[in-house]
């Protein structure tokens, strides 16, 4: 393929302003470009001049200068260098669809001069990119290094230690222009315009909302949309606050002053609240809405305690409804709506039905860091993120909206500080100590937190302190240990941190401030006795399981963590199980997260794990050894596996009531290197074929590299008749792919050609779900895909943990037929 054909490809230059590729002979100072590209996610994209194009990544998190920071780097398509200049919006409809701008270019050079342009070739084809860069914001030595074991697009981009390095914490979003951030914002915002006051004072009929007749979901619409707990909420996007009430939720379901208030599993609180019940009566329309019951005294402190008992109430305490959203009205389904159309309509609808026990729950209109800032002053429990344009989810857990908890405080000895680097003044860091059994034990350094007056402040109490010699182990390792000076342990800080790290060091750490209240013997490490926003407990019926360590990262480079994974399994529970009904599960165990090593383990404990976990003893063919297989029916089991860490769910084609006979043949199509658009072109020939043969054929992405074929027998056949009906379609796939496909299982036999692996189907063999999460950069999902999707468009990293939560909640499932019918082999195998 040409340099640039798939550049060209991806782009309709009479809709795109984008330059058309042509190659062009390297300048003779190579030239790197940043730019910053609001497109469904934001990012960054780091672009380098090299034989006649550019050679380009996509940055997640920006490029940063602390060397501390391995951000993720995607490799992307080579574009013109002409693109290099390029600024301007991106059409809807149109690859890349968003608004583009430049953070930062100049030129640049190779590390290793010598070799010239020759030379970076070669390290792009080794995997390690090392160059000098000159432009007005990233300056010094970078590296672009492909990650080893993973597929040949994800890389890292990393700052060398130099003097343009820095120490504290970098974001490119903190110096880009408030303008061109509000641009992304407006640009990619649908203006539809809101409808609240029109249908507030109508009674609507059926129009442009879906009506409760015509919903395909009206059965869960009392189903409460949750939040996803979070430390912090993305860059994109529009997101409003709101306080965190300590209270029930409850939806009020409203019919011709029929009333029925439900709890969030489904329980009627009509007896137990009836004064609300009272109150709703007097509305006259038809409506659903979502809010918390309070109880609150004079000086409006929430009494939660009461709220188990119902009323009456004690004389000093009142009940309320807090209501914060709409989801239906006069026989209209509004859950489509944006979430600013819908907070529009619970304005009007209170306004119009005032009662002293209806309240509105109202808005903060501040940004994120002075609504953490108001809630913490004012001793909230913590506040919910909205972003503003996100539809009502009924009965999901959603990163729509986030639930912030605040970060623990911990009181800490400074007993030494760093020497400052690049435009940073009076030090680094400080380095923290607390009061160990037998001494000051070390709990890591501090950075952030300070402005340029609090630094000097800090400096002028630090150098009235005399200065002394290390006072830890020498053994201890310290964080930039050469360029710390040690001080007497005098002073004080008030440190915030997310967690403690497993080396008993402070995560995250934020400097408050100085305090002098107590005394340095006093200063101890402080543990909770119970991290919130680290372990919850989830209940289904009897069974009460534990959701530990959540706060762990999975995907440190992405800043996912376990409990986001677990989140993730739980709302997609009902998608995926079905596809584990009965099958031996194989768990792919990653406990430190994907960085770290994993394992594969199919034979459980049976006397260490929990008593109502299901699993089957089968017999090994290859050792005739007994193993007791795990198998998932159920929501409790699937959360229990990935809190076990198990990031990917494997289960095998068969059920272990039928082990010889599958519900599904399966058709995997392996890339091993070969061009991501060939991989589509062989998976619709497949397509063409099995349709030819009157065969009904689902497509998921692996969540890896490849195209996974699905094919529903419902157990009607043994795996040799399954094997040898997919084997002959993957000869048929070969004889019009022979350049490219390879039927050989040997990798050393079939170097570069595509791998149509049909030996996938036999008994104990094991494949990612549906749905599944894989161990992988991105958190990328195997996802179920309509057939028009697949085209030259497709991309394996388009669908992640995040996107595909979002997915699910917009298109119709593309699967949903795939148990309707059970394939005839015998009369397929008549069509060839």
């Amino acid at each position: 393929m040409a340099a640039l054909e798939k550049y060209n490809t991806k782009r309709d230059f009479s809709k795109t302003s984008e330059p058309k590729g042509t190659t062009k002979k390297s300048t003779a100072k190579l030239r790197f470009v940043v730019q910053r590209h609001h497109a469904s996610r934001l990012h960054y994209d780091f672009r380098l001049e090299m034989d006649g194009v550019l050679k380009s990544w996509a940055v997640p998190k920006g490029p940063s200068l602390n060397p501390e920071d391995k951000r993720l780097a995607v490799m992307v398509e080579d574009h013109p260098i002409s693109y290099g200049g390029f600024e301007g919006d991106i059409p809807k409809g149109n690859y890349g669809y968003g608004s583009v701008s430049i953070f930062d270019e100049g030129s640049y050079e190779p590390v290793n001069k010598k070799d010239g342009e020759k030379g970076l070739l070669q390290e792009l084809e080794k995997g390690s990119v090392k160059v000098v860069l000159k432009g007005k914001i990233l300056k010094g030595e970078f590296a672009v290094v492909k990650i080893k074991g993973s597929e040949d697009n994800a890389w890292l981009l990393i700052k060398h230690r130099d003097r343009y390095a820095v120490e504290n914490d970098f974001s490119a979003e903190d110096l880009v222009d408030e303008k061109i951030k509000k641009h992304g914002v407006d640009y990619k915002r649908n203006n539809k315009g809101s409808k609240a006051e029109k249908i507030v004072n109508t009674k609507a009929g059926k129009g442009a909302v879906r009506s409760k007749e015509e919903s395909s979901s009206d059965s869960k619409i009392t189903s409460p949309m949750l939040a996803t707990l979070s430390e912090t909420i993305p860059d994109e996007g529009e997101w409003l606050f709101e306080r965190k009430l300590d209270g029930f939720r409850a939806i009020a379901e409203i019919n011709k002053k029929k009333v029925n208030l439900i709890s969030r599993n489904g329980v009627s609180f009509n007896k137990q609240f009836p004064s609300i019940v009272t109150v709703l009566e007097n509305v006259d329309r038809q409506l659903v809405l979502d809010g918390e019951l309070v109880i609150e005294d004079h000086k409006k402190n929430s009494a939660f305690q009461l709220l188990q008992h119902g009323e009456p109430l004690p004389a000093k305490y009142q009940l309320y409804y807090y209501v914060f959203d709409v989801l239906a009205l006069d026989g209209n389904d509004l859950r489509d709506f944006e979430l600013s159309e819908r907070r529009d309509l619970v304005k009007m609808l209170l306004t119009k039905y005032k009662h002293p026990q209806l309240r509105l729950v109202e808005s903060i209109d501040f940004t994120f860091e002075k609504s953490v800032k108001k809630a913490g002053e004012e001793g909230w429990e913590g506040i919910l993120a909205k972003e503003t344009s996100s539809k009502y989810l009924s009965g999901k857990r959603t990163s729509f909206w986030r639930k912030i908890k605040f970060q623990q405080s911990q009181e800490a000895i400074i007993v030494g500080y760093t020497k400052p680097e690049g435009s940073r003044s009076a030090f680094g860091a400080l380095v923290l100590a607390v009061q160990g059994d037998e001494g000051l034990v070390y709990v890591g350094n501090v950075g952030t937190g300070f402005n340029e007056q609090r630094l000097q402040e800090i400096f002028d109490a630090i150098k009235k302190v005399p200065e002394t010699k290390k006072p830890f182990d020498k053994k201890i390792a310290i964080a930039n240990e050469r360029k710390v000076t040690w001080i007497k342990p005098k002073l004080i800080a008030e440190i915030s941190f997310s967690e403690w790290t497993r080396d008993q060091h402070m995560r995250h750490p934020v400097f408050k401030s100085l305090r002098d209240d107590k005394p340095i013997a006093e200063i101890k490490r402080v543990i909770p006795v119970k991290d919130m926003l680290n372990e919850r407990e989830v209940t289904y019926g009897r069974i009460k399981l534990k959701l530990t360590n959540q706060k762990k990262m999975y995907w440190p480079d992405e800043g996912i963590t376990k409990g986001e994974m677990l989140d993730y399994y739980e709302s997609m529970a009902p998608l995926i199980l079905p596809y584990l009904k009965d099958k031996p599960i194989s768990l792919n165990r990653f406990p430190n997260g994907i960085l770290e090593s994993g394992f594969f383990q199919k034979d459980m404990d049976t006397e260490s794990i929990p008593s109502w976990l299901k699993t089957v003893p089968l017999t090994s063919e290859r050792s005739g050894d007994t193993v007791n297989y795990l198998i998932c029916n159920n929501e409790v089991t699937l959360l229990w596996m990935a809190n076990m860490g198990s990031i990917e769910i494997n289960p095998w084609l068969s059920t272990y009531r039928r082990k010889q006979k599958p519900d599904f043949a399966v058709l995997d199509i392996d890339p091993n290197g070969v061009d991501f658009e060939e991989v589509v072109s062989v998976a619709l020939t497949a397509h063409e074929i099995l349709d030819y043969a009157g065969v009904d054929s689902y497509i998921k992405t692996s969540g890896s590299t490849g195209l996974h074929i699905y094919i529903y027998l419902g157990g009607q056949y043994d795996y040799e008749l399954t094997r040898g009906f997919i084997q002959m379609v993957a000869e048929l796939i070969h004889e019009r792919h022979d350049g490219t496909t390879s039927l050989e299982r040997s990798p050393s036999k079939r170097k570069n050609k595509i791998y149509l692996d049909y030996m996938q189907n036999k008994k104990g063999q094991t494949i990612a779900a549906p749905y599944s999460v894989r161990p992988k950069p991105g958190a990328t999902v195997s996802t179920p895909l309509a057939w028009n999707e697949v085209d030259g468009n497709l991309e394996i990293q388009q669908f992640t943990m995040d996107t595909v939560s979002k997915r699910v909640s917009t298109i119709q499932d593309p699967w949903a037929d795939i148990f309707s019918e059970k394939i005839n082999l015998k009369k397929a195998l008549e069509k060839f």
